[in-house]
This record gives C-alpha cells, structure tokens and sequence, in this order.
C-alpha cells in the first residue's frame, strides 16, 4: 500500500458569501501523477494555494505527510515544490542566473545542483541567452526546473502547459514522465486539457464550482469512457424497454433527444438489432461511438450538480 502524502477532509475555503470550495475531500498517493481537472474558477488553484501554505482554510482538516499541525505542514512542505500562476523568473537573466538567484534565496549549498536540473528540463545549451527571449515552452520549464532546486518528492503544479503549442505540451508530458520515473517524484498537475491529462496521469480528481465531482484511477475512468453504441428508432420508449428486458442490457442510457446509448453487448449488435425487428421498432441510426475525456467530464458535472460526491 503506497503511502498517502496528502490527505485533505472537507476543506472549505469561503471569501465573503462565496465558497471557493465546499468541503472537498481526496488524497494523493506517493509516486502517483494526480490531474486535478476542472474549468477556470473552479477551485483547482484555491487547493493548491492551501497546500502551499499561500491561503489558509476556513474550515476542514489538511494532512501532508501525516502532518497536521502548522510546524508538521511547513516542514512537510520543504519535502514540496510549488509552481502556482506565474512561475518565477527574471527576464533580463540567463536561466543559470535565474537558478542561482533563487539557489541562495532557498538556502541550497550544492552549486552542482543547477546544472543537474538545467540538464533534466533541457536548458543546458541556453548559455548567455536571456529568459526575455525564451519561448513560452522554454520559460515553463525553467519554472520547473526552479521547482526542482530543493530535491522535491512532490510537486504541485498549476496548469504547467497553459499556452503550449502542441510541441511544447508533448515536451512538457514527457518531461513530467521522466521526473515521476527517474526521480521519484509525485505530481500534482492542474488544467483544463482534459485530453491532455488522461495521456499521463494515474488519478483523477474532477472539481467544479469548489466541490468534487468524482475521483477516479487511471483505469477507471479508462472504463468509464468505453465505447458504446447510439440508437435511434422509430419507437425509442419500446426500444429501452425491448433492449432492457429481452436483450439483457443492463448499461443503458436514454439521451435528452430520446437516443439511447448501450454500453453492454457491443459484440452481439446483430443479434440485438434483429431483436428489435423480431419486436415491430425498427432502427434509423446504429453507430459505434466512444465516450471521450470532456463528455465525461460534462456528463460528470451535469449529473452531479447540487449532490454530494
């Protein structure tokens, strides 16, 4: 059993009358990659502020590493890196004067330490260019290769791919492959690619307006966006009942347009569609569709909203 390095129970963050988050509830796995997945506002930033120690809760309780009183969470935070809004940088400085400015702001005393992350996040080669004339790509990854300094085993980071083109966003995933790999490092990644996030992380924890709409692993939500075939007949209300009880379907789902979508017997549509015939509907629309990351994720929201996950 991996070890829980955050643990967090009905946080709740309110400002005013607004609650940034309602009692959110979820824990995070030692060397696992967690996408916090949820649209602007949502309050992916406010858990991740919490977790840094730059915003403080209104209510709830918050384990970092077993720790969770404010002397255990400050120093399980030097176990941390955060790269939240804007990642540092000094635009007029190289990327090795960047990382020694903040190597001796930190308090670390191995020199050697920037040219080992300068050679993880590929900046090596950048010599006297200065940050002012990096791409938007090579900036993110001098954040994380700040973020890096300090040896962290776990990092938050805060839509890290926000602004990419697509070759900058395939950079930064494999970059983040090889840090969980090779370094042994947990990430925490915010965004709202969905598409983006289901190519590399192990969990998933999907929040909208400050509440959890559902957390799943890897293989669970793999399962969840399986394949599924759409029907439309000219009797949809006799269609679900024929599919239900002569046809043994048990995953089925009626569309607000009076579609239905069948998740089980996909190998047998033959049979089921002769079924249909045997008993008067006769289909007009038989295709094989797949649920994809962002109409889950819809779904999801749609279908839990006002309910407690």
């Amino acid at each position: 059993m991996r070890e829980n390095v955050v643990e967090v129970n009905k946080l709740t963050k309110q400002y005013g009358k607004h609650k940034a988050l309602d009692e959110v509830s979820f824990t995070i796995r030692k060397g696992s990659i967690v996408g916090l997945i949820g649209p602007n506002g949502a309050g992916k930033t406010t858990i991740m502020k919490i977790l840094g120690g730059l915003a403080f809760p209104t209510g709830g309780e918050m384990k970092l590493y077993g720790a969770a009183d404010e002397k255990g969470l400050n120093h399980a935070r030097t176990r941390m890196s955060f790269m939240i809004e804007t990642p540092y940088e000094k635009k007029n400085m190289t990327a090795r004067e960047n990382l020694e400015k903040q190597r001796l702001q930190k308090g670390i005393p191995d020199k050697k330490r920037i040219d080992e992350v300068l050679d993880i996040v590929d900046l090596k080669d950048t010599g006297k260019k200065a940050v002012k004339n990096f791409s938007l790509g090579m900036k993110q990854r001098l954040g994380l290769a700040n973020a890096l300094l300090g040896k962290p085993e776990l990092m938050i980071l805060d839509e890290p791919t926000n602004g990419l083109d697509p070759e900058g966003i395939v950079e930064i995933r494999e970059l983040f492959r090889k840090l969980n790999k090779d370094e042994d490092i947990t990430i925490v990644i915010s965004s709202h690619i969905l598409s983006e996030l289901s190519l590399l992380c192990t969990d998933y924890i999907f929040i909208n307006n400050g509440r959890i709409k559902g957390i799943f692993t890897s293989d669970e939500l793999k399962a969840a966006c399986s394949e599924y075939y759409l029907i439309d007949t000219d009797n949809n209300e006799r269609a679900g009942a024929i599919l239900t009880n002569d046809c043994g379907i048990g995953r089925l789902e009626v569309m607000e347009d009076g579609k239905i979508r069948i998740y089980d017997g996909l190998d047998d549509i033959r049979s089921i569609s002769k079924k249909l015939y045997e008993n008067g509907v006769i289909p007009t629309e038989l295709s094989l569709n797949e649920v994809n990351l962002e109409d889950y994720y819809m779904k999801l929201v749609k279908d839990s909203e006002g309910k407690d996950v």
